[in-house]
């Protein structure tokens, strides 16, 4: 009898255990891997993809708009929110289907059930009782949305989980919150129509980014009519006969249809039986991992947002496809998390790569800035207040670009592009000597010649 029933066991069929999982099938590894939910993960189910289909009808009404300014007379548009429903849970259904047949190719066996680690080898299907021995496990469980801290009435509010299967659009949303996924998803509600209140405890959105793009998006947001309470947090839900009624923390009280608590995400760590391998998570639940996603236990590795190391889907991608290189292909490779582009699909839309300059005054000491603002041309007969946000961080010593901040019209595209000459080690002078591609905003980027001044504090005394 073999020691072994599978060379890799794979907890979690969503975007990182699904390419770890067919890499390794591909190198002629025997992989076996389990799914609680629905195979794709919460990128393909509950997360990016569905957003990103809801960003594009929140767009519709600027277009709708900006059309008049072109000579087109379209009449009086309306929404139906079942129909967007309807139509991406068709979209998601496709997906998920696909992400099946494509383990199903590779070879890959998928269980539709929880599975539990036992012991360094050893996982427990929960559905059949099957216990599978594995020369190597890889958990690659994803995390889930938090209502932390809890709150008096918490229980009316929703996560990003359930808001993609409301049966009705919500008039007034409360969003609370100040990070990636309240930003996008107040932009897609009042896109749609919805009176929408975004509150947060700091004093800008998006903390961690580039101060000037935070408070442009900020301005960009009042602008679009988005109500933003700041320096404020959720105290207490009330249901009342007028919907719900949100207390914040300034004693103020509002009323709205829905609330979205968008305030953090947790690793789905719970009972999983880490600590029966020998495995102890951190307080949040993370799983600490070296380098090569490795445990403290040689035979058990982890990616993705479990790990609470980059949380982005092609992170956990690159993670999983590095693991199954490693562990079977006899490639060691590690994933660069330190330059990463990225892309925050609120509305305008910011795309980023590097350092904000803030940080990078701290790793690099002089720096040259570069920065623009201008009205896009398509606003120039739209009428639109639309405004596009441009900014380059430069190491002086090195000339190496080292960081790109963009904000406005598919910022996320042209991130994808700079990411490519920022992570090969462009310089401004790579920049600058990159034909412009006129006319578009994007050529801003290559067209930038002066730094601008920089403010320095004024001794006192």
């Amino acid at each position: 009898m073999p020691q072994f029933d599978v060379d890799l066991f794979v907890i979690g069929a969503g975007s990182g255990g699904v390419r770890a999982a067919r890499i390794a099938a591909g190198y002629g590894a025997k992989v076996m891997a389990a799914e609680e939910y629905r195979v794709g993960g919460t990128c393909v189910i509950r997360g990016c993809v569905p957003k990103k289909l809801m960003v594009y009808a929140s767009r519709f009404a600027d277009e709708f708009h900006d059309a008049a300014g072109f000579g087109w007379n379209i009449g009086e548009p309306s929404f139906d929110w079942a129909t967007l429903i309807r139509n991406k849970d068709r979209e998601i259904g496709r997906l998920e289907e696909i992400y099946r047949a494509n383990l199903e190719k590779a070879g890959v066996e998928l269980v539709n059930s929880r599975a539990e680690i036992e012991d360094a080898h050893t996982v427990h299907i929960l559905k059949t009782g099957a216990r599978i021995r594995a020369r190597t496990i890889l958990v690659a469980v994803g995390a889930h949305p938090t209502m932390d801290p809890p709150i008096p009435g918490g229980e009316l509010g929703i996560t990003s989980n359930e808001v993609f299967h409301l049966e009705e659009q919500p008039k007034r949303i409360m969003v609370v919150g100040g990070g990636y996924i309240a930003v996008e998803f107040a932009g897609i509600f009042a896109g749609l129509g919805s009176q929408v209140t975004l509150v947060h405890r700091g004093d800008k959105l998006l903390r961690g980014f580039d101060e000037d793009v935070r408070e442009a998006l900020g301005e960009a947001y009042v602008q679009r009519g988005i109500d933003l309470q700041l320096k404020k947090t959720l105290h207490r839900l009330d249901r009342t006969a007028d919907g719900i009624a949100a207390t914040l923390s300034d004693g103020s009280v509002m009323t709205v249809d829905q609330v979205l608590v968008a305030t953090g995400r947790r690793p789905n760590t719970k009972g999983l039986g880490l600590e029966k391998a020998g495995i102890a998570v951190d307080e949040v639940g993370t799983i600490p991992v070296d380098a090569y996603s490795r445990t403290l236990i040689p035979s058990v590795y982890a990616v993705g947002d479990v790990t609470n190391r980059a949380n982005l889907t092609p992170v956990a991608i690159r993670e999983g496809h590095a693991f199954a290189d490693t562990v079977f292909g006899d490639k060691p490779t590690i994933v660069d998390h330190d330059l990463i582009p990225t892309a925050v699909f609120s509305t305008p839309e910011i795309g980023v790569i590097g350092c904000g300059e803030a940080a990078a005054r701290e790793i690099y000491g002089d720096i040259d800035v570069y920065r623009t603002a201008f009205r896009p041309m398509k606003a120039t007969l739209s009428g639109g207040s639309d405004r596009v946000l441009m900014k380059l961080i430069v190491d002086k010593a090195s000339d190496k670009v080292v960081g790109v901040h963009i904000m406005g019209h598919d910022a996320g595209e042209m991130i994808q592009l700079a990411g490519i000459a920022v992570t090969m080690g462009a310089t401004k002078a790579d920049f600058d000597r990159t034909v412009a591609v006129h006319p578009t905003a994007a050529e801003e980027l290559v067209t930038m010649r002066s730094p601008v001044a920089v403010k320095k504090p004024v001794a006192v005394g």
